[in-house]
């Protein structure tokens, strides 16, 4: 095709800002091919460069009012949207493979050493009698039916037959020897 031939592009992106469908049809036979030979350079996948080439069109035709003739050229124009787009698709692909890879990693089952497990609760277990029975025989009970048996400070006061007051002291006095019996810094 000679230059003589040759639609303005400007021109027909100017005219589709104003809703004209037969500029905008115009200026697409003139551009495709170019616009998706951009695209198919950059994403190499025929199908995905289809798809984006679709989407810089309808972001030509939506966004032609902001195309100024003034600041550069109707190609340049929409052949930087492309690449944009191309470059955005790519980037989004990535980052959809990151993610999927993270959560493949994520979900690998961890190497567990059960019996390095077992060995551990066993021992903070007989560290845990041990500072149990350095309570008197009433802390020891506050603390078994409030820590083992899940009990309220009420309901411990309830069931040992004391008044609340005294339920809560023991409890405390309990807590404070086991921290120390046990290492445990606040």
């Amino acid at each position: 095709m000679d230059d003589a031939a040759a639609p303005d592009l400007d021109d027909l992106l100017v005219r589709t800002a104003t809703g004209d469908q037969h500029a905008f049809s115009t200026l697409y036979d003139h551009t495709a091919a170019r616009v998706l030979g951009l695209i198919r350079r950059v994403l190499i996948d025929a199908a995905q460069s289809e798809e984006v080439a679709q989407e810089v069109f309808l972001e030509a035709w939506q966004s032609a009012s902001r195309f100024d003739p003034n600041k550069g050229r109707a190609m340049t124009w929409i052949m930087t949207m492309a690449h944009r787009r191309a470059i955005d698709r790519i980037r989004a692909s990535q980052a959809s493979r990151d993610r999927d890879t993270a959560v493949g990693i994520r979900d690998l089952p961890t190497a567990y050493d059960q019996v390095a497990e077992t060995v551990e609760v066993r021992m903070e277990s007989e560290r845990v009698e041990v500072a149990m029975a350095t309570l008197s025989e009433a802390q020891r009970q506050a603390i078994t039916l409030a820590y083992y048996g899940g009990l309220s400070q009420s309901e411990v006061a309830a069931e040992l037959g004391i008044p609340l007051g005294t339920a809560k002291t023991r409890l405390r006095d309990a807590m404070i020897r086991l921290r120390e019996e046990l290492g445990v810094t606040r």
